[in-house]
């Protein structure tokens, strides 16, 4: 279904394809996309529990909004690709830039991104867990505020292996070029709300899903207040859909009360669905 969307064999790129293939942000969006999706139609067809509310970081927002059934799979497809290409055309290659910030708070972070930017752009763009922060921007200024991350006390500064620096303000002219095929996207509100990454509350009408779905390139996913969110209006277990388990370890770092777990293999399904076997 996705293949078709996208003109190539995605199955086959994604089995044989290179490292370097792999890792441009034109093909990953695309695959992580599917294989979330792919995972929640597991999930339903092995009689899943339907969920209370639904959420995703970044990119997986397009996927909750599938899940949900506010969005058609094909247009997601072709909605991710667009923002792929546009975010890679944004900036430069080897000109834009992420960095893991560990062990620093969110101001302390904010404050180090203030003064290492000296006129460019660096802005914390991701807080995923308490002492995990991602920041981005131009390379340079990057660098300049993971050194002094260190300075400040961070225990690690890692420079992530990414083609394009997310959630900062060099994704604006991309948000705006994506507007237009937001705009002519069909979204519906249903029965599952989707709480989104950029205002931490559930879509009421399809427009904010479009402005949303904008602002969110160039504004920072608020992950800690999501899972924060989630846990006021009702949530004691989280369910992550697609390959890895990073969002379920961040949910426990977020809130040990939480069950978090994932769906990335026939096992880890089946312990979900048969706990007790």
């Amino acid at each position: 279904e996705a293949s078709e969307k996208l003109g190539y064999d995605l199955w086959d790129l994604v089995q044989t394809g290179t490292t370097e293939q792999l890792a441009e942000t034109v093909v990953t969006q695309p695959a992580m996309l599917t294989a979330g999706v792919a995972a929640w139609r597991v999930w339903q067809s092995a009689g899943g529990a339907a969920p209370q509310q639904l959420a995703g970081h970044s990119l997986g927002e397009y996927t909750a909004l599938v899940c949900a059934g506010s969005l058609a799979f094909a247009d997601a497809v072709a909605l991710v690709r667009q923002r792929a290409e546009l975010m890679q055309a944004a900036v430069p290659a080897g000109d834009g830039a992420m960095a893991a910030i560990l062990g620093l708070d969110d101001d302390a972070v904010i404050d180090v991104c203030t003064n290492a930017a000296e006129g460019q752009v660096v802005s914390a763009v991701n807080f995923n867990s308490p002492g995990q922060v991602v920041i981005a921007g131009d390379r340079t200024a990057v660098e300049r505020a993971a050194v002094l991350a260190k300075e400040r006390g961070a225990k690690r500064a890692i420079i992530l292996n990414v083609s394009v620096p997310s959630h900062c303000a060099l994704m604006r002219d991309a948000a705006d070029e994506l507007a237009g095929s937001l705009a002519a996207t069909e979204f519906t509100i249903t029965g599952m709300p989707v709480v989104n990454n950029v205002d931490v509350l559930p879509y009421e009408i399809p427009e904010q899903i479009r402005d949303g779905l904008k602002r969110q390139l160039f504004s920072p996913v608020r992950w800690v207040e999501t899972v924060h969110y989630l846990v006021a209006n009702g949530a004691d277990r989280i369910i992550e859909c697609g390959p890895g388990k990073v969002l379920a370890g961040l949910a426990k770092r977020i809130d040990r009360s939480l069950a978090a777990s994932c769906i990335d293999t026939p096992a880890s399904l089946a312990k979900i669905l048969q706990p007790d076997d």
